[in-house]
């Protein structure tokens, strides 16, 4: 008998902690499962990663912009048109500009500096190490070898920059998979799709120039076979000077002077060309009717 109460007593202690305490269990394991269900509020990107990101995508396009009008430059090289600029002409003022736009990437993403984000900066090392690499080659090749082969130093040049292809992965690609990254691109505005840079204000047009100078003789390029004359070139011409023969383009904004183993372009009045101790050729004067030059021999 004792045993018998024994055992009910026990059982019924048992129900009762059973049905008492798993209830409360129940009640206290609710309240923070629905607590952890809640997503944590996202922390708003900083100014500096949103400026760093926005820089990439400038860099970016800019870049994409340089490879776009290096194919069409190429383009025009090969086949240049019947009545305009020669393609020798078309590739040095190519080979020489080209360049400018891929430091002028480079320049701007060393000034971006890290971003603090590890993936991120790998990405800006990898591009620099590309952009370096490419710079280094371009200033290897010299505007004058397109006296002599205008379409394969032009191809040259421009298999360089095509080369400029994002690195793997790309900012998008890491975006995917960092959510700073991602706020930071979604608020940069050099980021949006279409965004282009924006042009600088219009500036007056210069005031004109007023008519060339006469100059002392004339159109009379035999005048120059000593190596001192002030002629007025206002066509393609071939002057012999002090033993030196120099072809002469004069443009509206250039005057362009090639001899058989140089070529240098100028950009208006006030410019200086150097044959070596031979020749100096000086930009007088220079509108839309043609150029001024002063041939002096040192």
């Amino acid at each position: 008998m004792y045993k018998r109460q024994s055992v009910a007593v026990a059982a019924a202690a048992a129900l009762l902690a059973v049905g008492g305490c798993g209830g409360g269990a129940d009640e206290s394991a609710d309240e923070p499962a629905e607590r952890s269900a809640a997503p944590a509020p996202a922390q708003p990107p900083s100014e500096e990663l949103v400026e760093w990101v926005g820089g990439m995508c400038a860099s970016t396009t800019a870049l994409r912009a340089v490879r776009k009008d290096s194919a069409a430059d190429l383009a025009e090289i090969r086949k240049p048109d019947k009545d305009g600029a020669s393609a020798e002409f078309l590739a040095v003022g190519y080979i020489s500009r080209t360049p400018m736009g891929v430091d002028d990437v480079e320049h701007d993403l060393k000034d971006l500096g890290p971003s603090g984000v590890p993936a991120a900066d790998r990405l800006r090392d990898a591009w620099l190490k590309k952009l370096n690499g490419v710079v280094l080659e371009l200033d290897k090749l010299s505007p004058s070898a397109a006296v002599d082969d205008a379409e394969g130093s032009a191809a040259e040049v421009d298999g360089l920059v095509q080369s400029l292809t994002p690195p793997d992965p790309d900012l998008p690609a890491l975006t995917r998979k960092d959510p700073r990254l991602a706020a930071a691109h979604q608020r940069a505005e050099q980021c949006a799709p279409g965004w282009k840079p924006s042009e600088s204000p219009a500036t007056p047009a210069p005031a004109s120039s007023g008519p060339l100078p006469e100059a002392a003789d004339g159109k009379n390029t035999g005048a120059c076979s000593d190596g001192e004359c002030e002629i007025l070139v206002s066509s393609a011409v071939d002057i012999t000077a002090n033993g030196l023969n120099v072809h002469v383009t004069a443009d509206d904004d250039s005057v362009t002077f090639r001899t058989a183993n140089t070529v240098m372009q100028l950009g208006g009045s006030g410019g200086v060309a150097e044959f070596g101790d031979d020749l100096t050729v000086t930009v007088v004067a220079q509108n839309e009717d043609g150029a001024v030059l002063k041939f002096t021999s040192p």
